[in-house]
């Protein structure tokens, strides 16, 4: 497991990456939401814990923090579009959205 800093201009995000048994996770979290790699089942966030309002997106086909930063975001939940973040963003914008709220 790796936990690093992502410094960017609107703020400071950390990084965490997990090797697991034929997987890796990769997640990037804000203090206004988190992205993580296709693991993260954006559905169950809006229908089953809704009124947590949680920030979250998910990336498809990544295994590094780097590679989530880089790729283009597969889904967001409800209350992330709703801080502007859609799918097909790149995931430093959504993050970057994130640090500013």
């Amino acid at each position: 497991m790796s936990v690093r800093p992502i410094a960017l201009p609107e703020g400071t995000a950390i990084g965490v990456e997990v090797e697991l048994h034929r997987t890796h996770l990769a997640i990037l979290s804000a203090p206004g939401g988190y992205l993580m790699c296709g693991a993260l089942d954006v559905n169950l966030l809006d229908e089953r814990l809704g009124p947590r309002a949680i920030v979250a997106g998910r990336a498809l086909g990544v295994k590094t923090v780097d590679d989530l930063l880089a790729a283009p975001l597969e889904s967001v939940t409800a209350a992330a579009r709703k801080m502007g973040v859609e799918p097909g963003m790149k995931g430093e914008d959504a993050i970057r959205v994130f640090l500013r709220s």
